[in-house]
Formats: structure tokens, sequence, C-alpha cells
């Protein structure tokens, strides 16, 4: 099958005017399929970016190369790239704009793969997309890649229902070495996780009814939380030893994982499922979460004992919201919400994808300190 790289025409995303939920959002019109996965493009420093994967049984799946326009007013596709199979993870490197990882899958069949966007020079068309280099090693249903989220790192890592691998990856000669792996044994089964920003050999992995953090030097369990259906986890980017998790039964909770029994705060979940929850990369008291109810909810997660000042100021009226922690619950979608991205470029800004392909990029700094 033959990748390559169309450049689109621009797109008939445009503004959104004010909907249900009182969303002001831009709407990308782009992705023609079902998708599940959206990724911020981090090491894009001078565009705020995200990347976009669909999830189409039958026809050829697309990753949707997609920018804010510089006067910020609607979302234009940069660059299309036809992919193999239905996309079911997708992550951007946090170092290289150019570099993102897909886990995928056609009929039975994983796979998982990091690929190389062209230098486009300007280009109607590119050259192909390049894949970089392809996990093999897996044996058991692959659930996502982690690429470690501060600064460069030659390592990976990649999770199945049954196995961490650790992986060196060279790109310059396309190789992909195992480091390291290991089996969470047969009455476990994994289906996601997130690396510690903190520190670059730990890792939170997820499981049916526990979470399990790893010391990547030794591939031994460290800590865990038990009886709990945990469906995504998130590390607090500013405060060590913090994660978010989102759960069936008990919707959010924020945990210290030096002292784990008990988590340190709850807040409400979705009305139905609660599938994805991120903190913000620079205002760590907002969270946000997706899921099947269809809705992206903002919330206020303020945790006792904080030393960060900007607890007491940098919220509007922090006072009157502290007893409510739901900010603001945007209802713009006709379908489950699955994906949802901080902008690092713009700490205010976040674009949401849900099942039916609506992309759209809100902005939270109606519930910022005005300066």
């Amino acid at each position: 099958m033959i990748y390559y790289l169309q450049w689109c025409i621009r797109s008939f995303a445009r503004p959104r005017t004010k909907m249900q939920g009182g969303s002001t959002g831009i709407v990308y019109g782009g992705l023609k399929y079902q998708a599940r996965c959206i990724t911020d493009v981090t090491a894009d420093t001078e565009n705020t970016s995200f990347l976009a994967g669909t999830l189409s049984l039958k026809e050829e799946n697309e990753v949707h190369l997609i920018r804010l326009s510089s006067n910020g007013t609607e979302l234009v596709c940069e660059g299309l790239f036809y992919h193999p199979s239905e996309i079911w993870d997708l992550k951007s490197c946090p170092f290289d704009s150019r570099i993102f990882s897909t886990v995928f899958t056609s009929g039975e069949t994983y796979g998982a793969s990091i690929w190389v966007i062209p230098e486009l020079y300007g280009q109607s068309n590119a050259p192909q997309l390049q894949e970089l280099v392809s996990l093999k090693e897996h044996t058991a249903k692959l659930k996502c890649i982690l690429w470690w989220p501060r600064g460069k790192h030659d390592k990976v890592i990649s999770i199945d229902e049954g196995n961490l691998f650790l992986w060196s990856i060279d790109s310059s000669c396309k190789t992909a070495k195992i480091i390291s792996q290991e089996s969470v044994g047969m009455l476990h089964r994994l289906s996601g996780g997130s690396w510690d920003p903190h520190d670059q050999n730990v890792v939170a992995a997820l499981c049916e009814s526990s979470l399990q953090c790893w010391d990547l030097r030794t591939m031994k369990k460290t800590n865990s939380i038990e009886n709990a259906h945990f469906r995504d986890v998130d590390y607090n980017p500013k405060k060590q030893h913090i994660i978010v998790t989102a759960e069936d039964e008990s919707g959010i909770r924020i945990w210290d994982l030096r002292n784990s029994k008990f988590p340190i705060a709850e807040l409400p979940g979705n009305v139905h499922w609660t599938w994805t929850v991120r903190y913000n990369p620079e205002y760590d008291d907002l969270i946000l979460t997706t899921g099947t109810d269809s809705a992206v909810n903002l919330l206020l997660a303020s945790t006792t004992g904080s030393n960060d000042s900007r607890h007491e100021n940098f919220l509007a009226d922090y006072a009157a919201l502290r007893m409510d922690p739901l900010l603001h619950s945007y209802s713009d979608y006709e379908d489950s919400v699955y994906g949802v991205a901080w902008s690092c470029r713009e700490p205010s800004l976040f674009a949401s994808l849900s099942y039916d392909g609506r992309v759209i990029v809100e902005s939270v700094k109606p519930y910022l300190q005005k300066k």
C-alpha cells in the first residue's frame, strides 16, 4: 500500500456560533470517518497544531495535521497522511514536530509504528509519509505508545495487554531495540498508562482493577492502587507524585502516590463513562474530562496543602467556584468524545474529538484571572 502526503485545500472549518453548553469553539470539518485519537504537536513552537487519526473499518484511514490560523479564527488542514489501518492510539513526539507514533489494527492483527512527516519545502505534493521504525515484538493486543513528555529522550514505552516494553529508538539508523520487557502476569490485563514527567524511570500502568507504578530500571512494580476500574490516568505536570484518574464508579480522583490508600480529592466524572482525563500543562488546577455522554467537562482541581500561589489568584472568583468543581460542560457533540488534548503552546486552548470525526478547539480564557 502506498502512503503519500497530499496538500489539503483550505479546510472549510469555521467559527462555531454559540450553541448548547455556551460553546463558541472553532470547528474543523475535515475528518471524513469515525475517530478516537487527537494529540497536541508539542514540539511545534511556532503554531498551535494538532494531529487527529481516523478509525474506519473499510476505508483507508487518515492522519490530519490541523493548525489554528494566525488570527485564531479557523482551523486549517496543513497535511493529510494516509494510514494503512484503524488508528487506536496516536502520539506526537515531544521534541520533533515531524515525528509521531500510532497503534493500529487490521482485523485481529495489531501493530505499532513511528512515522516521519517529510519536509514540505512549499510543495503541493510532498514525498510520502515515512515509517521510521516498527515495534514488532508484541504478541498480545497493543494498547498505546508513551513518549517521555519532557525534552529529548531516545526511549519510548509500548504497552500491550500483558507486557511493558522499553525501547531505544535510533532515528538515524531507523532501528528500535528492546532494552527491557516485563509481563504483568495472567491475573492482570493492561489497558494504558502515563509516563511520569518528573522521573523518566517511572511509568503508571492501568490494569482492569488497579493502577500500577513501575520502575523502568528494574522493571519491577513499586506501588499500586487496587480495587478500582481505571479508564485513564495523567500526571500533574507541576507537582511530583500527584496523579489524576478516571474511574467507572468513582468519577475523577486525585492521588498522592506517596500515600495512595485514599485519594486526596474527588471530583465528578461525566454522566456516563468518563473516558479521558488530562491536566492542563501550565494551570495544573484545570482538568479536562471526556466521556460517552457526548460532553467535555472543565474541572477545578484544587488540592489541599498546595504551596502554589496560583491556587489563590489565577482563577476568576476563585472563592465562589471552589464549592463546585465543574466550571463548564462543553456539549456541542452528537457522539461520544474519546479524545482531548491541551495545547502546550497556548495552554488556554484545547482540542477535542468526538467519535463522528468532529474536532473543536475551545478557549478556557473566561475561567482564568483577568490581569
